[in-house]
């Protein structure tokens, strides 16, 4: 039997084996060139008014022709993985400590899908990751053919993705505590 698992920032039910896969998958997704807004929101269980409004504040870049790209699609997947248990000004200033100014791509030390497909792969290995020495080794093994754009780029990438990955740890233990207590109603 296999165990169907949601891919984090999602509401897309893969199986956890074929999860390290996820490029691929993403890659078939936007054959047809972008996604549009109601695309994006059964994606990410976002309602319209939060993605626009995310577009509005600068957090991502304005779709073209009303289609979200791979990129921003992934960025928005970010965001939405981290809002449960981080304040937006601090998503964004994790964010922004990749990849600079949020709405413009070309000061980018790493794609926002590699950012999240590395993420995927983490969060599929976080039984694994039983300390900070660990979880660096692996982010590290994960980035071995990463090319700095920037000297320090790949240090910043092991930052941030440490980062994301104890707050989507500590998002999945909140969950877990509010399950426990509402059985004890």
């Amino acid at each position: 039997m296999t165990k169907k698992w949601t891919l984090p920032g999602t509401m897309i039910q893969v199986d956890r084996s074929e999860a390290g896969q996820i490029d691929k998958a993403f890659d078939t997704m936007f054959l047809t060139g972008g996604m549009t807004l109601s695309q994006v929101c059964s994606l990410t269980g976002l309602e319209a008014y939060m993605v626009q409004n995310w577009v509005k504040r600068g957090f991502l870049t304005s779709p073209s022709h009303k289609r979200y790209s791979m990129e921003q699609v992934c960025r928005i997947i970010n965001i939405n993985m981290l809002r449960s248990i981080l304040p937006m000004e601090r998503i964004c200033g994790l964010l922004s400590y990749v990849n600079g100014n949020l709405d413009d791509a070309s000061d980018d030390i790493i794609l926002d899908s590699r950012l999240y497909f590395i993420f995927v792969r983490l969060a599929v290995r976080a039984r694994e990751l039983d300390d900070r020495e660990a979880c660096h080794r692996i982010i590290q093994e994960e980035l071995t053919d990463y090319a700095e754009p920037v000297p320090g780029a790949k240090e910043r990438v092991v930052k941030a993705l440490e980062i994301m990955l104890t707050a989507w740890l500590a998002a999945k233990m909140r969950a877990a505590a509010e399950a426990m207590l509402q059985q004890l109603d």
